[in-house]
């Protein structure tokens, strides 16, 4: 939990406040970014709230900080409000679980409500609130996960929902090996009429993509809006496998149509197909000039 006695300086007085636990992993940036910005390397309140909609959003990034590093000097008598209020509708039904996790550097996680069987994609942490959110929500019936690097407490989901975990075979590691639903091959799955999986190699060995509906496209550590290029793009400075694969694999997914960028690290993106396709062939331009 934040301690009031580590509080940055960079804090502006008021009651919501970050700590020098902070990780940088922007997650309070770009859910709130009326309320925190990056002051020398790490997030801090460069703005108090000052309206309930913007109170409560800051309470989410409260709940959502892997590692705890948002605190307020006064204990929140409206934080039961905040807990009640995750997952995030984003749009239709898909949402936003927050509650990330330190073991996925902060990664972000969603959620599917479908009648045909709820889809969570990438593990967020396994808190007791989110977790009775998702029961009232109908449970989980997939726990999809993007890469290696974003498991965090699947096997808890696992254990408490019964879900079928999906992870492909090349990122598999000791921590996954009893997943259910391995994944395998290079060519596109579908889950079902309306689920895709595409195998995008590069960033990761094993990495894969999510599209939905055609419309939501959960890109894990593969495609993202750089917020200082104004672009979609990739992350060269981590890419653990083969930059020339992740060229390779942004080729591929340049040809299916989306609406929605979901990240699990980077920031979203939302556009009409049109204006998609235009960011996407900036951003293979971009990946081959790397």
């Amino acid at each position: 939990m934040a301690h009031l006695k580590n509080r940055r300086p960079q804090n502006v007085n008021g009651d919501i406040y970050v700590d020098a636990s902070c990780i940088d992993c922007d997650t309070c940036r770009w859910m709130v970014p009326t309320v925190f910005s990056r002051e020398d390397g790490m997030s801090a309140v460069y703005h108090q709230p000052t309206s309930e909609a913007e109170r409560l959003a800051a309470l989410q990034a409260v709940l959502s900080c892997p590692t705890a590093s948002i605190g307020t000097v006064e204990p929140p008598k409206d934080m039961k409000a905040a807990q009640a209020s995750l997952p995030i509708p984003i749009s239709e039904n898909v949402y936003h679980c927050g509650y990330h996790s330190e073991q996925s550097y902060g990664a972000a996680s969603y959620f599917i409500q479908r009648p045909e069987g709820n889809i969570l994609i990438d593990s967020p942490r396994f808190a007791a609130p989110l977790v009775k959110q998702l029961e009232s929500l109908g449970g989980v019936r997939y726990l999809y996960l993007t890469h290696r690097d974003d498991v965090a407490d699947h096997q808890k989901f696992h254990d408490r929902f019964g879900c079928d975990r999906l992870l492909h075979a090349d990122d598999i590691t000791a921590g996954t090996a009893n997943i259910e639903l391995p994944l395998a091959g290079t060519n596109p799955i579908e889950l079902a009429p309306d689920l895709q999986i595409i195998p995008v190699p590069g960033h990761t060995k094993g990495h894969t993509v999510l599209l939905y509906r055609d419309r939501f496209l959960f890109t894990g550590d593969h495609l993202a809006w750089s917020v200082r290029l104004h672009q979609l793009h990739a992350f060269r400075n981590y890419c653990w496998y083969s930059w020339s694969e992740l060229v390779e694999s942004m080729e591929k997914l340049a040809t299916y149509d989306f609406e929605w960028v979901l990240p699990g690290h980077g920031r979203r993106f939302h556009a009409d197909p049109i204006t998609m396709r235009v960011q996407m062939q900036k951003c293979l331009d971009w990946t081959r000039s790397q």
